[in-house]
């Protein structure tokens, strides 16, 4: 069976050079990941080289799922923002370790593989305003955006204020500036890569600078085995994982459904109205593969990427795409000495980028309606301002149905709202400082 035949690239009015470049112009776009998610999540214990390992792979893997099962244009890897509530909120802030974090990440692909084949999933996104998605969407930006300017230097911790300015005039926090601007004026000019030319470039200033120090760019990769199989399901059964598991479904949920609804009609391959056993029904379930593969390789869920928008603007409208895509995550295997060099103050710049483009999200939220703008502005202050996404969508849900409820508005409110706003509410109940 050939390339034309596999991926009916006829019936989609593509070519296989057209698909192959637009593979390559997603892997492009998205690929800084492969620098950022071993940065993030090596703050926690994890050795960072197999953290990068694991980031490789399970970003193949995942779109390979993709590319056989949904046959859709889309590349997955370690979510932006499941990754930092992974490591900031999960392990550092709420103090267990990274192996039970990984089994909290298993535990959820499993639930979301059930929610997308019972047809759960498309309850509770139905159940969910736009308005309290829009404000996941951007607190998780703001929380991404702390994270950024703390790993940068921009803001340090001050015991009269919380949070101080730092000091401007240090190299690392200038490259870091740089780094941002540079990156903001390449997607401006929407020069392909403009993320990874970033990273990159503060990586090799860092260098000739003496900051850091080179190893090298090519190599065979490095072990797995430090975060392979290491996860601690029994242990993320823990009383104290309910919401966390609850959070990393519904963050899955909203970001998946969001992100391949989007890409896909943009690509003309899903219509209004469509679902279930559509290509969307198989692409959910493409998604919720990956997000537990990902957790046995060693690395925080598995999401499909906003990213892969651009590959569809170059043309890709079929799994050859995403086959492209996961090849070259496996080439890039070989660059783990350029990988392990990457200071945080290099990746900072990509962080803080991606956090501004999801700031747009506030736009989307109605600011006519209190009952509407209050939980939503709720939701998205908290989760900077308590370093956890799991406690800004707890308020911003029960606010959310507190509201509707006190106004009269209790019929406004989906019944599967009223199911995540109690459970929250019974969470904070039952372990109020867990």
């Amino acid at each position: 069976m050939n390339l034309q035949t596999l991926f009916k690239l006829d019936a989609h009015g593509t070519t296989v050079r057209t698909e192959i470049l637009a593979g390559v112009t997603t892997f492009l776009t998205m690929s800084y990941i492969i620098f950022v998610n071993p940065d993030i999540l090596s703050t926690t214990g994890m050795d960072k080289n197999a953290v990068f390992v694991a980031t490789c792979l399970a970003a193949a893997l995942g779109t390979f799922i993709m590319a056989f099962v949904a046959n859709w244009p889309i590349g997955l890897a370690p979510g932006m923002g499941l990754n930092a509530f992974f490591a900031f909120t999960v392990v550092k802030g709420m103090g267990f370790t990274w192996e039970q974090a990984l089994g909290a990440v298993f535990i959820s692909g499993c639930i979301f593989v059930l929610l997308t084949i019972t047809g759960v999933r498309s309850w509770l996104v139905a159940g969910i305003p736009k308005s309290l998605r829009s404000a996941i969407a951007a607190g998780i930006g703001m929380f991404l955006a702390i994270i950024a300017l703390s790993n940068a230097g921009v803001v340090v911790a001050n015991p009269a204020t919380k949070v101080g300015l730092g000091n401007l005039a240090s190299l690392p926090v200038v490259l870091a500036a740089c780094g941002f601007v540079l990156i903001a004026l390449l997607d401006y000019w929407r020069v392909r890569g403009a993320i990874l030319i970033g990273i990159v470039a503060v990586t090799l200033a860092s260098m000739a600078l003496g900051l850091t120090k080179y190893q090298g760019v090519i190599s065979m990769p490095p072990s797995i085995a430090p975060t392979f199989l290491k996860l601690d399901i029994l242990g993320a059964l823990h009383a104290g994982f309910f919401h966390i598991i609850l959070v990393f479904v519904l963050v899955e949920i909203f970001d998946a459904t969001g992100t391949l609804t989007g890409i896909a009609r943009k690509a003309g391959l899903l219509k209004d109205g469509q679902d279930g056993q559509s290509g969307l029904g198989r692409a959910l379930f493409a998604d919720s593969l990956a997000i537990f593969s990902g957790s046995l390789l060693g690395t925080s869920s598995t999401t499909a990427y906003i990213e892969s928008a651009s590959g569809v603007q170059a043309g890709g409208r079929t799994g050859l795409t995403a086959l492209v895509v996961g090849l070259l995550f496996l080439a890039a295997l070989f660059i783990a000495p350029l990988a392990a060099v990457v200071p945080a103050y290099a990746t900072a710049p990509a962080l803080l980028y991606v956090a501004a483009l999801m700031m747009r999200e506030l736009l989307e939220i109605d600011w006519t309606d209190s009952t509407e703008a209050v939980p939503s502005a709720l939701a998205a202050l908290v989760m900077p301002f308590t370093y956890s996404i799991a406690n800004g969508l707890a308020f911003g849900f029960i606010m959310y149905a507190a509201l509707k409820l006190l106004t009269g508005r209790a019929r406004d409110v989906h019944p599967a709202l009223w199911v995540v706003a109690g459970l929250f509410l019974l969470r904070y109940a039952l372990f109020p400082s867990d």
